[in-house]
């Protein structure tokens, strides 16, 4: 199983270097890891280190909470980030809260001694997921205590299979492992890893401290006046399609803010010729709003945990592709939240499902039936329950980054 683990590790970096030339994000990846090196190499490691690897963006929001209470706690601790995936760190490389923020180099036994030799971590955090064996193999050589922060699993993983026997050693090298819930906990139990915490999920800390410094968006709050909010957060076409249908046939006194998953001038425009009522784009205002406008289309990118609170109820996108986006930011602000069919991954929708604050549709009809529910004349109560509900929900989960912080570096 080794072997074949290290013909696919070397398969993949050879296919992101053949491709590099054809493909963005290929190209990304190839040129950021030969950039890994260069960078470590120009910091002085010595002292205490300490190292969180986020696979993407979504991973960073649930590290950072942490990494800033770290930061906190020791100003001088060295930390490097390290990412696997171009959406994080191309929008998180400047993070100024960690040292270094570099690409993960491949997992190859060379990489992995080279990397833990450099940087010479005192612990490392691993943030949800990604198991790399060399990575995990030479840690637990070194003696170097390895956490999964806000880990999460299911029963149809490798792990827990019959077959998965080579993948469970990989657990096995985890001294501690902060699961998001209990059902996490009682699989890891059923394969004899009994070194668990139920800690919940550091996103939780995470969006409630957004939604405490939340900036002033003038422009939003100047749309939203005295109006009926829909605030739609990375949307993507098939979300855009039902949003528009329903807005251009809603009463004058309601408006939409659209913040779209793909910001560049191609697809907002495409965006802009969904709607008959009258579109301004956020990045070509020039002075007030003008009173006629319905939609609002946020065109940048920065500004949509802070804008969720100038609506009533949210839309997370997402969820007629691979998953839907981030539901707590907007939940954090006593907001419902309606989402599309591919939300069963996400334990937070799930339970905000149950819990009454969210709401999944599958076509343009459930949609129209929800806003009805939350929105009609006599449905004032239900917005307001439903509200509470995505609130309170946030606020019962928050803890994870505090209990983390006492349990490993006594803070």
């Amino acid at each position: 199983m080794k072997l074949l683990y290290d013909a696919g590790i070397r398969l993949f970096s050879l296919a992101t270097k053949l491709a590099s030339p054809f493909n963005e994000r290929a190209a990304l990846i190839n040129k950021g890891r030969l950039q890994t090196w260069q960078k470590l190499s120009a910091i002085d490691w010595s002292g205490e280190v300490i190292w969180v690897h986020c696979a993407s963006l979504g991973e960073f929001e649930q590290g950072r909470p942490l990494i800033e209470a770290i930061r906190k706690e020791n100003p001088n601790v060295k930390i490097v980030l390290t990412f696997f995936s171009p959406s994080g760190y191309e929008v998180r490389k400047s993070y100024n809260m960690a040292d270094a923020v570099v690409y993960l180099p491949s997992d190859t036994k060379s990489n992995a001694l080279r990397f833990i030799k450099t940087v010479n971590p005192s612990k490392v955090f691993f943030v949800k997921y990604e198991y790399w064996f060399h990575y995990f193999n030479e840690l637990k050589k070194a003696g170097i205590p390895l956490y999964m922060v806000s880990a999460i699993f299911r029963d149809n993983q490798v792990f827990f299979k019959s077959y998965g026997a080579w993948f469970r050693k990989i657990l096995g090298c985890v001294t501690r492992f902060y699961v998001q819930d209990e059902k996490s906990e009682k699989l890891l139990h059923s394969i004899g890893l009994q070194n668990t915490v139920v800690a919940g999920d550091t996103r939780f800390d995470r969006v409630s401290a957004i939604a405490k410094s939340a900036a002033d968006v003038p422009v939003a709050e100047a749309f939203s006046k005295d109006a009926r909010v829909l605030v739609a957060g990375s949307s993507w076409p098939a979300d855009e399609a039902i949003l528009a249908d329903y807005i251009n046939g809603a009463p004058a006194n309601v408006k939409f803010i659209i913040a779209p998953h793909e910001v560049h001038d191609g697809h907002v425009s495409q965006l802009v010729k969904r709607f008959t009522v009258p579109v301004v784009r956020f990045s070509q205002l020039q002075g007030e709003v003008p009173s006629s406008a319905r939609v609002l289309i946020i065109d940048t990118i920065g500004l949509l945990s802070s804008i969720y609170r100038y609506g009533s109820v949210a839309y997370i996108g997402g969820g007629f592709g691979k998953g839907i986006h981030n539901t707590l930011e907007a939940a954090t602000y006593n907001m419902p939240v309606i989402f599309g069919p591919n939300h069963k991954k996400f334990k937070e929708a799930v339970d905000l499902l149950s819990l009454g604050g969210g709401f999944t549709i599958a076509n343009q009809n459930d949609f129209n039936m929800v806003m009805a529910k939350l929105w009609d004349a006599h449905a004032s109560e239900n917005l307001i329950q439903a509200g509470q509900a995505a609130g309170a929900y946030v606020k019962s989960m928050c803890g994870a980054t505090p209990l983390i912080m006492r349990e490993i570096l006594g803070a």
